[in-house]
């Protein structure tokens, strides 16, 4: 169980934040209801350039449109995230099949509790660099997507006279699980660095 534990954290990790795509609907009511836009949907997903992602709006002025971007780029924390991750899994793969089938060869000597000793805390600090660089990046993600945040960024939403609100948020559970895996993964990666250092150090 012990052995397994960071494989599974890490797979909830870069599954959830890696395969994540999500959105917001947005409405603006003119005064004018043939200018109105009822149904604005904002599209977004991994690796979270939302700077990239462009949506146009309507102005409430004549047939006018203003095209508007998401804030923020959020790409750097989620790609590191990932990455080590997927390497963290590979690496804890690779760690149980040794621990499994060459568990002889393995207590032979200290070389080998060395090498996963040093391995397992240089992991160790990655999740924590990976958790806390993401768990911001996420914080950033939530705002440049929060509803209200959007409409500011709306000429026509400015104007007393027009309506603007949000038919629905955006669903962030799956990316709140993938911080937690990654904490959870990091406390393994912790306690397996204590097993290598009681089987040879």
């Amino acid at each position: 169980m012990l052995i397994c534990s960071p494989q599974l954290f890490a797979i909830f990790a870069f599954a959830t934040c890696g395969g994540y795509s999500g959105g917001l609907r947005l409405s603006v009511d003119c005064v004018n209801k043939t200018e109105s836009n009822l149904s604005i949907d904002i599209a977004f997903a991994y690796p979270f350039r939302l700077h990239q992602v462009t949506f146009e709006v309507p102005t409430c002025e004549g047939k006018e449109r203003q095209k508007l971007a998401l804030i923020g780029d959020s790409s750097s924390s989620a790609e590191f995230f990932v990455t080590v991750a997927v390497f963290a899994f590979l690496y804890s793969l690779a760690a149980t099949v040794v621990y499994i089938f060459f568990q002889n060869k393995y207590r032979e000597n200290n070389r080998g509790p060395l090498i996963d000793f040093i391995v397992t805390v240089v992991f160790s600090f990655l999740w924590l660099v990976g958790s806390s660089a993401w768990a911001k990046g996420l914080s950033d993600v939530k705002v440049a997507t929060d509803p209200k945040e959007v409409l500011l960024l709306m000429s026509a939403c400015k104007q007393p006279s027009n309506k603007c609100m949000a038919v629905h948020s955006p669903v962030m559970s799956s990316l709140n699980t993938s911080v937690f895996s990654e904490i959870q993964s990091g406390k393994a990666l912790k306690k397996r660095k204590r097993v290598a250092t009681l089987n040879g150090l």
